[in-house]
Order: C-alpha cells, then structure tokens, then sequence
C-alpha cells in the first residue's frame, strides 16, 4: 500500500524545486542577457513553467524584470498557471478519485 503521506511530500518537493528552477532560470538569463552572453532558449523556460514551475517563473519575470514585454511571456506564464490550477481543482473535486487534503 502506498502512504499518501510519502506521495504528498515528494509532490511538494517537486513542486519546490522545479519552482526554485524557474526563478533560477530567469535570473541567470537576465544575468547572461545583461552580459550579452549566451542565453536559455525561450523553450526551456516555458517548459519548466509547463512542469510545474509556473509560480517561480512568474516570480522570477516580475522579480528580475526579464521578459516582461515580450507578449509570449506576459501572456503565456499566466495562461499556464492558470491551466495548471484549473487542472489541480478538476482533479480534486469533478473526478471520481479520492483524493484527500491533508
């Protein structure tokens, strides 16, 4: 059998650390881009934002002020977020799994 308790602090991991990605990511492009170096395909960071690292990359836009004018970001980091919530809130609620919060 498997203890939800075990599942549900791996998930949380997860969701911490490809956060922590995400705005690691941001940052260090803004660095690279500040120095004219070589920087991280835009791919890269919408696919850590689709893995579950939408908050860090939102965070690290706003925060490091990167690709905030760039209607790709602006429009797609949210559109993301809010897909993945919306995903979150059909899973616990409108599908017959038994999911339990804490």
């Amino acid at each position: 059998m498997i203890d939800l308790g075990n599942v549900r602090m791996i998930i949380g991991l997860y969701i911490i650390c490809v956060n922590l990605l995400g705005l690691a990511y941001f940052f260090i492009d803004k660095q690279k881009a500040k120095r004219q170096s070589w920087r991280t395909p835009e791919a890269t960071l919408f696919s850590i934002a689709l893995f579950g690292g939408s908050i860090g990359c939102l965070l690290g836009m706003y925060l490091f002020r990167h690709k905030t004018h760039k209607a790709a970001f602006y429009i797609g980091m949210p559109l993301i977020l809010g897909l993945q919530i919306a995903l979150v809130l059909i899973l616990l609620f409108f599908t017959p799994l038994d999911f339990k919060i804490m």
